[in-house]
């Protein structure tokens, strides 16, 4: 009888280590998809963005720049940045930073400890999943530090700001720490990604300086239809990106999924009218933009608002920031800040139209879908979110402005590393850093011959129509196609592009 007793005990304590009582293999295998959906955003998505976005002779090391990012980010997250951001409070602001990597851990049920918060898979998912979050953020800040950030301050940039700047965003409001208990609403990352990498694109941007006079003046796109690319695994990718954080598959992660198609989609289609009617023609990277910044939006109140609220989301993410770019980004100010591709008016103003909008469109019932005890915002009689809102936007906003300064501090007079790439270098671009070239075109290769080291033939250079009497050729580091050169030397640059609008100087 005892032996029965004993059998019986050990049978209703033991846990089948393939399919625990707890596990939910629906759940479960939404999480690793859209975790997935997300990374793609990241590799290929911004990597095959940035290349296209900018002048040829960047496209390598814009796209590497977001590739190392993603496998540093990777390596850091779990030695001491998942429990920095989601584990047991050391601070009202961030965790106590340890390992994510035994096997024992990441086995078990995921559960967010100082949020309370448990899920119906295992950890391995859950830390996976914030992993992705977390290497976009610092993808996404890198666009306004492309075509001159030293890379070597870049690498060491990139742990830094994910372990000083992004885990205490994502602490703060995700993980149970003050901003979450004070009930700010941030349903995907508004804040915590957008917010943040906005904020220190920009002051990162000051801090690095300028790129060269002439990559600013002619930012011609290297390929407008990878940026389309690029642009299209971004907004499909965003399925995921919202879809995957009411942590289940849910009704409400459906809604996020719709609300995030409304909205973006209003987005790219109000920026497109404005550009028709004040340029004059619909350009596409001008859509682009538009397409951001509906995803930006929508990102903190994908699951909490109705399908209207996503409509009046989108027609502010196509107007407040196309305005603060094409008129607040003609002031002196933003003038003297080089943030490369606009993060600050595509991810910190549409940040803050969504930031605000959540607070004045989020329903009771959407927050009750994503779990939350929050009595909706101002149009379900809550005006008092707003202010919740701007108390968080503040708070993101303060901290990525001082944290991104002492990093760029420390890199630049600690570590004795240059924050900025030599003139000669930027001269040349990709060729000068990595050793190999973006495109294999021949005029590409022979502009690139002599720092190669593989000199022209005596009394001829690549591209002499003189019979190499006088001939100028190719100028390194330049497109022949802007660079036409006569037999005087004389040349003359052709088909400027910035921010989409064409500019000719003859």
């Amino acid at each position: 009888m005892a032996a029965t007793t004993t059998a019986a005990a050990a049978a209703a304590t033991s846990v089948d280590p393939v399919a625990p009582a707890w596990l939910d293999p629906g759940h479960n295998a939404w999480q690793l998809t859209a975790g997935t959906l997300v990374a793609l955003q990241s590799i290929p998505g911004l990597v095959i963005l940035y290349a296209g976005w900018v002048k040829h002779k960047w496209a390598i090391n814009s796209a590497f720049m977001a590739f190392y990012a993603f496998a540093c980010v990777m390596v850091c997250w779990v030695l001491w940045g998942y429990q920095m951001a989601f584990g047991t409070q050391m601070l009202p602001l961030v965790g106590y930073p340890s390992i994510a990597v035994d096997l024992g851990f990441e086995l078990e049920q995921s559960n967010l400890p100082t949020a309370a918060f448990t899920e119906q898979f295992p950890q391995a998912s859950m830390v996976y999943f914030q992993f992705v979050f977390s290497a976009i953020t610092v993808i996404i800040l890198a666009g306004g530090f492309l075509c001159r950030m030293n890379f070597s301050a870049w690498m060491i940039f990139v742990p830094l700001w994910m372990t000083f700047s992004y885990t205490i965003g994502a602490f703060s409001i995700w993980g149970g720490g003050f901003l979450f208990q004070y009930g700010v609403i941030d349903y995907s990352g508004g804040y915590v990604i957008h917010l943040s990498s906005g904020t220190a694109a920009f002051v990162g941007a000051w801090w690095i300086g300028p790129r060269l006079d002439i990559d600013r003046v002619d930012a011609k796109p290297s390929n407008v239809t990878l940026m389309l690319a690029g642009a299209g695994i971004l907004w499909t990718g965003w399925n995921g990106f919202n879809g995957g954080d009411p942590y289940a598959a849910s009704p409400d992660a459906g809604v996020a999924v719709l609300n995030t198609n409304i909205c973006t989609a209003m987005s790219l289609l109000t920026w497109m009218i404005l550009d028709i009617i004040f340029f004059k023609k619909p350009s596409v990277i001008g859509a682009v933009q538009g397409m951001i910044t509906g995803l930006v939006a929508i990102t903190p109140a994908a699951g909490v608002v109705a399908g209207w609220g996503a409509i009046l989301l989108g027609l502010g993410s196509g107007s407040v920031p196309w305005i603060s770019m094409n008129v607040l980004g003609r002031t002196q100010l933003f003038r003297r800040v080089d943030d490369t591709i606009d993060v600050f008016h595509t991810h910190f103003v549409g940040a803050i139209v969504g930031g605000v909008g959540t607070g004045l469109w989020a329903t009771v019932k959407g927050c009750a879908a994503f779990g939350l005890t929050n009595p909706g915002g101002a149009v379900a009689g809550n005006g008092r979110q707003i202010g919740i809102q701007i108390v968080g936007a503040l708070f993101i906003i303060g901290w990525n402005i001082v944290w991104t300064s002492l990093i760029m501090i420390f890199i630049k007079y600690v570590c004795r590393v240059p924050l900025r790439m030599s003139d000669e270098d930027l001269r040349v671009g990709d060729f000068a850093i990595h050793g190999e070239e973006p495109y294999t075109f021949e005029y590409y290769n022979r502009a690139y011959r002599t720092v190669a080291g593989y000199g022209h033939p005596p009394g001829k250079t690549s591209g002499s129509t003189d019979g190499g009497n006088g001939g100028e050729g190719v100028i390194l580091g330049t497109d022949p196609e802007q660079a036409v050169v006569g037999a005087a030397g004389q040349s003359r640059m052709v088909g400027h592009v910035k921010n989409g609008t064409e500019m000719k100087e003859e």
